[in-house]
């Protein structure tokens, strides 16, 4: 590993997310430009608005912690680079989502509660009068398209560098075929003339932010307390991380392994036992794949103390 906190084998990769999440940000403008243009009364489109400006967080804290991790050089103040920064950003986008989706769906029971009846007018348009429910569905219907499309190449990057923040906003984009489909019911419910559809759809639109950053969250507050590593796609532990453990376990039986994740990387330390003689490279305990070595990054050793080696 260089200077700084990105492993060199991973640099090509992050150049290419890099450029994948600028394209990601240029066309989730475009949605949100096309989606406020057609707003009108309707809360399904003011929510799913709301979704699709969020969608923008992700890939913006994304750029910030890549560009750390690549330039930033360790220091006396951080002599341990930026390996944490993605975790912080990953931190960040989970609290904004958790936080939003909350506040949306607060809007759409209010407006259930209220029974309000939202109406969905005309617009002239080449000198014409068109229902702007159309246009609403268009929007729609546009804004499932790049989404999918990046997300879909999103996760093979995200995988590879083992980046939550990436991964979490490649599910985003690939699953917002949800959102649309609740955005579509909730304008053509309008249209039919059921009130209730409006706020429903928002309501749906709602819950699947909470759970997205609820989800997020959780495994991001575990990084951040030095708990054991979880796995990229949800919060159960990581095989990876595991698999670590019992190969330590087994060179050092008796001893005890204790895994935190930074950023990517793995860090282990080895309890109650004494280093092996001869120096031995991080990597040398990674049990698999060697592709995904660079992922331990730190095995220290912390020997018993003199009475406990007394008292065996």
């Amino acid at each position: 590993m260089s200077d700084n906190s990105l492993p060199y084998e991973l640099r090509d990769t992050m150049r290419k997310a890099i450029r994948l999440e600028y394209w990601n940000i240029f066309w989730t403008v475009t949605v949100i430009v096309a989606m406020g243009l057609v707003l009108g009364q309707s809360e399904t489109m003011k929510t799913a608005w709301v979704e699709d400006t969020l969608g923008l967080v992700p890939p913006i804290m994304f750029l910030v912690a890549a560009h750390m991790e690549m330039k930033g050089e360790r220091s006396e103040r951080f002599p341990f680079g930026f390996e944490r920064v993605n975790g912080l950003g990953f931190f960040l986008a989970a609290v904004a989502l958790a936080a939003v989706g909350v506040l949306l769906l607060y809007n759409a029971v209010m407006a259930l509660a209220a029974q309000e009846h939202a109406t969905v007018g005309s617009v002239m348009l080449f000198g014409h009068a068109i229902w702007l429910g159309w246009l609403m569905i268009a929007a729609q219907l546009y804004s499932l398209v790049p989404p999918m499309i990046i997300g879909r190449k999103e996760l093979p990057l995200a995988e590879k560098l083992n980046d939550k923040l990436l991964h979490t906003d490649a599910l985003m984009n690939k699953a917002n075929w949800l959102t649309g489909a609740a955005g579509l019911f909730g304008v053509i419910g309008l249209g039919l003339g059921w009130w209730w559809a409006d706020s429903v759809a928002a309501a749906l639109i709602s819950v699947d932010v909470i759970n997205d950053g609820v989800k997020a969250l959780r495994s991001a507050t575990a990084e951040l307390v030095d708990g054991h590593p979880r796995d990229l796609s949800s919060v159960d532990l990581s095989p990876e991380a595991r698999a670590v453990a019992e190969r330590l376990q087994g060179e050092f039986p008796g001893a005890t392994i204790r895994l935190r994740e930074t950023g990517r990387l793995i860090r282990a330390e080895v309890h109650d036992t004494h280093p092996p003689e001869g120096w031995r490279h991080p990597r040398h305990y990674w049990p698999k794949d060697e592709d995904r070595a660079w992922r331990l990054a730190q095995v220290s050793f912390i020997p018993p103390t003199e009475d406990e080696s007394d008292r065996g």
